[in-house]
């Protein structure tokens, strides 16, 4: 769950390392099955993060829940 500006930063980074890495993937992996068992686990968590992503730009800063000190 991200719950500032600084952890949705992170996140995005992140995404951006894990799409850098699938793409890598792509160039040098020649079989279709190993590429896609290799890719699975980034796209998941991938699509996972961007689901947080969504959750936190969807509410307000004043919606969101305190952080504990």
């Amino acid at each position: 769950m991200i719950n500032n500006d600084r952890e949705l930063e992170l996140t995005q980074e992140r995404i951006r390392q894990f799409q850098r890495q699938v793409a890598q993937i792509r160039k040098t992996e020649t079989s279709p099955e190993n590429y896609r068992l290799s890719a699975a686990g980034f796209l998941a968590e991938i699509d996972r993060m961007n689901l947080e992503i969504r959750d936190y730009l969807w509410s307000l800063p004043a919606e969101q829940p305190a952080s504990a000190p």
